[in-house]
C-alpha cells in the first residue's frame, strides 16, 4: 500500500467550507479539440465545491483509504522543517498544484527513494526537476486541458483590465471619488491594437479565439506552427521568432510552458525591443520573465502595464518587486483554480491515481515523463532539464 503526499493551498481565512455563490456549475464533457474531460470511476466531491484547498483534499481521502493507502495533506511545503520535507522520504506519490507548488528538486527526489509518481493537480509540471525525474525513472503526470479555458478567460480579463485602466478606476470608486480624468488618462480601446501570444497551444489558441471578435490584429509564435487552415480561420500571423512578435505587438500574452529554453526569456534586452507603452499579460510561469527587468520596465514606462497571476517562487516573498511596481494587475495564482476548474483537475487527479493503482495506462495526454523520458504532452511541450533553481526563496513568504 502506498503513501500519498498531497500539497494544497490553505483554507479560506474565515474557515471551510465557505458559502457558495452558485448552486451548480455547467457540466462539460468534452474540450474544444474533442478530448474528453476526466473520466474517473468516482469523484468523492460535488462539482462546484472548494476541493483545491487543504480541507477539500481533492475529494481523495475516502477513495485512497478504502484502497488501503495513506493520505497526508498539507499546505506546509517550504523549508527543511516543513511537513512536506518530513513526510516525503517514504512517499510513493506526490500530488502538488501550480498555484501552491511543492518544488520537487533533485535534492528532494534523492531523499525520497520510494517516490515513483508526481502528479500536478492542474497543468504545468515545471515545479518538478524533470531531468532528475527522468534519471530516476519516475512518472510525471498532469491533468492536461483541465483548466486551459479557465486561464484563457483570465488572460482576456487582464488584457482589458490593463488597457482600459480598470483597476485604478475601480479604486477611485472604493475611495469615494469620481475622478474621471484620472481614470481615463491611461485608458485606451483594445480595438485596432496588435495582440500576440507566445505559444499557441491549448491556452494560447483559446486566447486567440476569444480575442478575434475584438477586431484586433492577431499574432503568435510557437515552435509548432498551427495548421494553415487554423491560421486562416483566426486571421492570425505567424512569427518565427519571439523578437519579431514583440516588435509588432501592442499587447503580448505569454502562454508557454516553463523549461530551460523559456526561463528568463523576457529579459531586459527583449523588453527593450517592445513598443514603448506595450502591455504584457503572463499567466504561464513567472520565471519566463526576468523579475527585476519587468519591474524596471514598468517604472520607466517602457511597459504601460504588466499583469498576471504567476510568480517565482510561489508563494511570492512579501518583498517581491511585482507587488509594488507601478501599473501592474497582479493577483495570486488563481486563473486555473476557479471552482469550475477544480472540478476537472480534481477528477483528473483521481483518474490518474485509479490508473496508477490498478496498473492501467495513464492517458497519453496526461503524461509528462514516463519510462525515463519525456512522453505524451511532455514530449510535445517540454524540454529535459531543470527549472526549479531558486525555489527555496518561497520559504521567505511566511517570515
Amino acid at each position: 500500500m502506498a503513501k500519498v503526499l498531497c500539497v494544497l493551498y490553505d483554507d479560506p481565512v474565515d474557515g471551510y467550507p465557505p458559502a457558495y455563490a452558485r448552486d451548480e456549475i455547467p457540466k462539460i464533457e468534452r474540450y474544444y479539440d474533442g478530448q474528453s474531460t476526466p473520466t474517473p470511476k468516482g469523484l468523492g466531491f460535488t462539482p462546484g465545491e472548494l476541493v483545491g484547498c487543504v480541507s477539500g483534499e481533492l475529494g481523495l481521502r475516502a477513495f485512497l483509504e478504502e484502497g488501503g493507502h495513506t493520505l497526508v495533506v498539507t499546505s506546509d511545503k517550504d523549508g527543511p522543517d516543513s511537513v512536506f520535507e518530513r513526510e516525503l522520504p517514504d512517499a510513493e506519490v506526490v500530488i502538488s498544484q501550480p498555484f501552491w507548488p511543492a518544488y520537487l528538486t533533485a535534492e528532494r527526489i534523492a531523499r525520497a527513494p520510494q517516490l515513483k509518481l508526481a502528479v500536478t493537480a492542474g497543468i504545468g509540471s515545471d515545479h518538478v526537476d524533470l531531468q532528475a525525474a527522468i534519471e530516476r525513472g519516475m512518472t510525471v503526470a498532469e491533468v492536461t486541458y483541465s483548466n486551459s479555458i479557465s486561464v484563457s478567460e483570465h488572460v482576456v480579463m487582464m488584457i482589458l483590465a490593463l488597457v482600459r485602466n480598470y483597476i485604478p478606476s475601480y479604486k477611485w470608486v472604493i475611495d469615494g471619488g469620481w475622478n474621471i480624468a484620472d481614470c481615463v488618462s491611461r485608458s485606451y480601446d483594445l480595438e485596432g491594437m496588435q495582440v500576440g501570444t507566445v505559444a499557441a497551444g491549448r491556452i494560447g489558441s483559446a486566447v486567440l479565439r476569444r480575442l478575434k471578435p475584438f477586431e484586433v490584429g492577431l499574432h503568435y509564435t510557437d515552435r509548432h506552427r498551427l495548421p494553415e487552415e487554423v491560421e486562416r480561420e483566426l486571421g492570425v500571423t505567424f512569427h518565427p521568432t519571439v523578437e519579431s512578435l514583440v516588435e509588432t505587438c501592442d499587447v503580448v500574452t505569454i502562454n508557454a510552458p516553463l523549461h530551460p529554453e523559456t526561463e528568463n526569456l523576457f529579459d531586459a534586452e527583449l523588453l527593450a525591443r517592445m513598443k514603448r507603452g506595450a502591455y504584457i499579460v503572463n499567466t504561464a510561469r513567472g520565471k519566463i520573465c526576468d523579475r527585476d527587468a519587468v519591474a524596471a520596465a514598468c517604472a520607466s514606462g517602457q511597459l504601460a502595464g504588466y499583469a498576471g497571476d504567476v510568480w517565482f517562487p510561489q508563494p511570492a516573498p512579501r518583498d517581491h518587486p511585482w507587488r509594488t511596481m507601478p501599473h501592474h494587475g497582479m493577483t495570486p495564482h488563481t486563473s486555473g483554480t476557479s471552482l469550475s476548474a477544480q472540478a476537472r483537475y480534481a477528477a483528473g487527479t483521481r483518474e490518474i491515481l485509479e490508473c496508477w493503482f490498478e496498473g492501467r495506462p495513464i492517458r497519453d495526454e496526461y503524461l509528462i515523463v514516463d519510462g525515463g523520458q519525456l512522453a505524451g504532452t511532455g514530449a510535445h511541450s517540454y524540454s529535459a532539464g531543470n527549472a526549479t533553481g531558486g525555489s527555496e526563496e518561497a520559504a521567505e513568504f511566511s517570515r
